[in-house]
Order: structure tokens, then sequence, then C-alpha cells
């Protein structure tokens, strides 16, 4: 049997599945708090467990998307299709450095309170970096994957208007749950679920042997994860 391309079968499968649900996730949990930055790290400073789930999910689901584009460029091929996930690569790339941001203006909370906090933010705002230049990328990528995968019979009509409703999901640092954003994370769902569903289905069930050595991985991982902690 041929081998399938990267991401394959069980990552990309679990990872067109797993992103958007913790996507979904992380955008309800955080539905309450006014959407500007001030009122995130006010937030934070009065629920930091909620906010720090809430942000943590929402960076893992990103990661997670990854691998799913490449699923879907893969199924689609094609010049569409390519640039489409190239463009949502970059942006997926430019929330995962927004998270490492709101993961710092956090600890900003901890150590000097929700307004200086909220000083050091609203004083960054507007000082460009690198990734500065990828907005129009998270903005433009989904549609144009979408019509790509559209072209390709990889997703239906519906189901690709609900992959394009990704761009209404707001760009930028410690933004909270609006309605564009829970539609857009609603849709997302809508349209990738089931395909890593199919995916997951497309073969057969991994045998003893493969169950093993998944769960031997699973530890391994863990246990170098715990071990990074350390520093």
């Amino acid at each position: 049997m041929t081998a399938q391309p990267f991401p394959g079968r069980w990552l990309g499968g679990a990872s067109l599945v797993l992103g958007p649900l913790l996507l979904l996730a992380a955008v309800f949990t955080r539905h309450g708090t006014y959407f500007f930055f001030p009122a995130q790290l006010a937030g934070y400073a009065a629920d930091p467990v909620r906010m720090t789930v809430s942000y943590g999910l929402f960076a893992v689901g990103m990661v997670l998307l990854l691998p799913a584009v490449l699923v879907l460029a893969a199924r689609a091929g094609g010049v569409w299709a390519g640039l489409g996930a190239s463009l949502v690569l970059l942006g997926l790339f430019a929330r995962i450095f927004h998270a490492g941001v709101d993961y710092l203006a956090f600890r900003l909370v901890d150590g000097q309170g929700a307004e200086a906090a909220a000083a050091v933010v609203g004083a960054a705002y507007p000082v460009p970096h690198v990734f500065t230049f990828a907005s129009f990328a998270v903005v433009l990528g989904w549609p144009v994957l979408a019509f790509g995968v559209y072209r390709a019979g990889v997703l239906g009509p519906v189901r690709a208007v609900a992959l394009a409703a990704m761009t209404a999901l707001p760009v930028g640092v410690l933004k909270g749950a609006t309605i564009s954003s829970m539609v857009a994370v609603v849709a997302l769902s809508v349209a990738l679920v089931p395909l890593g569903v199919r995916v997951l289905r497309a073969g057969p069930r991994p045998s003893r042997r493969q169950w093993f050595t998944f769960a031997g991985g699973a530890v391994a991982v863990v246990g170098l994860g715990l071990l990074s902690l350390h520093g």
C-alpha cells in the first residue's frame, strides 16, 4: 500500500477534528469579557484560570490547524488551493506569534497589574513587527483556500463558504469573543470536522501493535514536555 503523504491519516484527521473544536471552546470560554485588550487584561486579573484556559486552547487550536490545512491542500491540489494554503499557513504563524504576545501580557498583569500591563500593550500596539505584514494573509487566505478546495470538489458549496467565514475571526493580540468570532469558529467546525472524521475512518483500524506504539509515543511526548518545564 502506498504511504499517505505527511501529515497522514491520523495526524491529519485528528487535526481537522480537534483544531476547530479547540478554537470553538476557546472563543466561547472567553465570551462575556469585552473585546478590546484593556478589558481582556482586566478579565485575566479577575479570573486568571478561565482566561488562561481560553488563550491556551486558542493557541493549541491554531497549531493543530497547520496540519489540517496541509490535508486540504494535498486533497485539492491545484494553484488556488496551493496559494490559499500558503496564505493561511502564513496567517497561522502570525496568530501563533500573537499568542506569544498574549502570554507575555498576562505575565505583566501577574507582575505589575492590569493597568500597567494595558499601558505597555497600548504603547506597543502601533509599533510594526515582522508579522504585521502578514495581516493580509490572515484575512485573505481562508477565502482563497475555500475557493480552491471547492473547485477541486473536496468541500461542497455550503462547507466551502463556512471555511471562508474564518476570515471574520479578528486579527491581533488579546482579542475577545465577538459575534463574528463565534460565527467564524462555528463555521470552521462545520467545514472541517466532518472531513476529519472521514479521513480518520478511511482505512483499517489500527492493530494492537500500532496502539501500543502510539501509547508509548504519547507517554514519551508527555514526559519530554514535563522535562521541558524545568528548562
